[in-house]
């Protein structure tokens, strides 16, 4: 049995993390703010004995009693809308938070886990996108604080291995979606989504050409688990390679939920990627990790959660 800290613990990520090492018999402490996490991702937690929360904030300095061994950090908005609501604070999260994070695990002797981003590549000028990728990121545009928050992040990481010696995973986590997602927190997934049981119009960004690759939830927890479990410092992705268009995926939906709903189009937001496809060749390779769940059969899965929270 391990000691486990999640920052972001609370949150999409994070809560499905919590459960997953609770039921392979690890002791997780949940450290959250609230900012975007919820205690209803938790609240089924709360009473087990393996599990302990903790209301911290990682900008500020923060002290854990008893040995830690290994500490994930999902604590950062990642939908536009919420990491833009205060771009200064989002940059903050991203290095003093990750620096106290970095002390503490070099204090502890513990493992850190920084999720990164695909959002690093900026506007790729490849595709698919590889770890060896330097990126094209606008360091001035409205994404800037998360793009180049999550680039300085892994930055500070890296040197803190090579002047300290913490030992250290970094995972380029690609749009991920699945039960517990937020339904307002304004990612093509989750809004589509509840447009559509709710046979509301569909919101389409820009022409509807620009392209993501999803990544079912439970696909995602098994790459982040075997990544802290590996010996492997370096930048890996962990995304789902299947590529599809917004366009489809919002008729997908329609489909599968018999939706009335219709499509509309609005102004594409400024820096907005035309494309996100993962390489996983080095996941493969190092991790034996690939995605197992289609599209479509996770799709259904979160329907049914929206449907659910909807009653």
């Amino acid at each position: 049995m391990k000691r486990i800290l999640i920052a972001g613990g609370a949150g999409f990520i994070g809560s499905n993390l919590c459960e997953r090492l609770i039921c392979k018999g690890h002791h997780v402490i949940c450290l959250d703010n609230l900012y975007t996490g919820s205690m209803e991702n938790i609240n089924h937690l709360l009473d087990h004995p393996l599990f302990e929360f903790i209301n911290h904030d990682i900008i500020y300095p923060l002290q854990i009693d008893g040995p830690i061994d290994q500490i994930y950090n999902l604590a950062c908005p990642a939908s536009p809308p919420k990491y833009q609501m205060d771009p200064i604070y989002t940059l903050t999260i991203n290095f003093q938070g990750v620096l106290h994070l970095l002390d503490l695990a070099k204090t502890k002797g513990a493992t850190l886990l920084q999720s990164s981003t695909s959002e690093v590549y900026g506007e790729p000028e490849i595709s698919p996108q590889h770890e060896g990728y330097r990126g094209n990121v606008n360091t001035i545009g409205i994404r800037s604080c998360y793009d180049e928050g999550k680039r300085v992040a892994e930055t500070l990481i890296m040197d803190y291995h090579n002047k300290y010696n913490v030992d250290i995973r970094i995972v380029r986590i690609f749009n991920t979606y699945g039960p517990r997602m937020d339904k307002n927190d304004g990612r093509v997934v989750s809004n589509f989504i509840n447009q559509a049981i709710n046979n509301e119009d569909i919101t389409l960004y820009g022409n509807g050409n620009q392209t993501r690759s999803f990544c079912y939830i439970e696909d995602q927890i098994d790459g982040l688990v075997k990544l802290m479990n590996s010996n492997y410092i370096y930048p890996v992705n962990i995304g789902n390679p299947y590529e599809i268009t917004v366009k489809e995926l919002a008729d997908r939906i329609i489909k599968l939920t018999n939706s009335k709903s219709k499509i509309v189009y609005k102004p594409l937001p400024s820096d907005d990627p035309t494309n996100r496809k993962p390489d996983i060749a080095r996941a493969k390779e190092i991790l034996d990790w690939e995605p197992n769940y289609d599209l479509e059969k996770g799709i259904i899965k979160t329907i049914e959660y929206f449907q659910t929270m909807k009653q």
